[in-house]
């Protein structure tokens, strides 16, 4: 099989997966999509309400800054992929909970081992803790952060520059710091320190 099909694969599987009860009250889950090719991978946190009623990842108001803040920095949706930590929607848009990340946690090993990707940006608290779980998104917004051969770049989550015009203005400023690696994610990887404290020793 190739990448293609393997994702592909694994969506179906996501798609028919049962593994916690937030299948039950979702319309579609969101695998994630993008380029199969990236270098650059961004995950986020759970699906929201249009996420669930269209299937797909950051489509709502949050996904709209997203694709503003990729092309600010030369970017588009079509060069990067992204998903998220959880796969089906929580009710209210509530924050995941640990058993739920833990059921989810096996989708996004493996979509990250088939990406293998230079770089992957997490977006918001819980998608840098499923990395690194003692660091605070607060302390290491816009840092790369070297995990093995992978460079993490933690950033708030677009959603919450809604919310907060200091964490909006810190979100533009934490893309426009790191142009240089989104541009070329080769140039990424003798970035940062080797996170150990707290942090897997292996990604993929």
């Amino acid at each position: 099989m190739n990448l293609a099909q393997d994702l592909r694969s694994l969506a179906e599987q996501i798609e028919a997966c049962k593994r916690c009860d937030l299948y039950k009250s979702t319309t579609h889950s969101v695998p994630g999509e993008g380029n199969l090719q990236a270098k650059i991978v961004f995950v986020g946190e759970a699906p929201g309400f249009h996420e669930d009623k269209q299937g797909k990842p950051f489509v709502g108001n949050a996904g709209k800054l997203l694709n503003s803040l990729l092309a600010k920095v030369g970017l588009n949706r079509e060069d990067v992929f992204i998903t998220n930590v959880i796969k089906h929607r929580p009710p209210q848009n509530r924050d995941p909970e640990p058993n739920e990340i833990a059921a989810c946690r096996h989708w996004l090993d493996r979509q990250l081992a088939l990406l293998n990707p230079k770089i992957i940006v997490t977006l918001g608290r819980w998608s840098l803790n499923y990395f690194l779980p003692l660091k605070k998104i607060s302390q290491v917004h816009g840092v790369p952060l070297k995990i093995n051969k992978t460079v993490l770049l933690p950033m708030y989550h677009p959603a919450a520059a809604f919310r907060n015009g200091q964490v909006a203005r810190a979100l533009e400023e934490d893309f426009q710091r790191n142009k240089n690696i989104f541009q070329d994610p080769n140039s990424a990887t003798s970035m940062g320190e080797n996170q150990d404290e707290g942090g897997q020793q292996s990604l993929f």
